[in-house]
């Protein structure tokens, strides 16, 4: 089963540039996960809305132009949950859920703590009732969760990791939040396959930040520990354009 994650950044922005329905078709995956959406259904061309072999699940923020994600999938889902019911992040439009037979599949775009810190309690609450929320499904049956975490874990995972020191993304309460994540008996895949490699996922818009590979990996394939067995592959996308963030894929048995 092959999995793709991606923060496009704004659907239109990525349809303008004709990349989407196309890229879909060409890498042909089983399920994509895209964040901040920045729009529902009805706000984009038909092309997006219904994608040939794959349904849509929308979750759209109540703010208009603002966060939002969707999944495409040809596996038709088992459920499908919106939501973590907590209002505060819920009407953000930030964690879909899809059930299929061997596991849930969380589709989640984090907050950023923003500039001066101003939402990192809010991030961080966010994160705590994510886990919550992922260690309530894992009962049931194993959890993939995947999106944009804006959170560097750690150096390796960040170009100048002096110079960002406490800034939004890298600061200790994010990082050390998702080192007690992964010790809940989570797996970053990434890493668990490729514990050496210098890999970046997002870069600034400014300084001609990805031309000079000066970014950071946010975003992430994280697996319940139950699936550590079908873990096959888990990539870093970065020759695919079109958003400040670039594809990460997951194959499992």
């Amino acid at each position: 089963m092959r999995l793709i994650s991606w923060n496009v950044n704004g659907m239109r922005a990525v349809h303008r540039k004709e990349i989407l329905p196309g890229l879909i078709h060409e890498l042909n995956a089983d399920v994509y996960c895209f964040q901040e959406t920045k729009g529902g259904p009805n706000d984009f061309p038909a092309e997006l809305r219904h994608v040939d072999r794959y349904e849509a699940y929308w979750y759209p923020a109540q703010r208009k132009g603002y966060s939002g994600v969707v999944t495409y999938t040809k596996i038709r889902p088992q459920d499908v949950i919106y939501g973590m019911g907590h209002p505060e992040y819920d009407s953000e439009g930030r964690v879909l859920t899809l059930e299929f037979e061997g596991f849930y599949l969380i589709n989640t775009y984090f907050p950023n703590s923003q500039h001066g810190l101003t939402r990192l309690d809010f991030k961080i609450d966010f994160d705590d009732k994510l886990l919550e929320f992922a260690e309530k499904l894992r009962k049931r049956k194993p959890v993939v969760i995947c999106g944009d975490f804006n959170v560097a874990h750690r150096e390796i995972d960040i170009a100048r990791p002096k110079d960002n020191e406490g800034n939004p993304g890298f600061t200790r309460e994010e990082r050390e939040w998702m080192t007690k994540f992964l010790e809940h008996g989570y797996i970053d895949t990434f890493r668990y396959l490729h514990p050496d490699e210098v890999k970046y996922s997002w870069w600034s818009y400014r300084t001609r930040a990805r031309e000079r590979n000066i970014g950071w990996r946010i975003d992430y394939f994280i697996v319940s520990e139950e699936l550590k067995d079908r873990i096959k592959e888990a990539n870093i996308l970065n020759e695919v354009m079109g958003s400040d963030h670039c594809p990460i894929e997951l194959v499992m048995e």
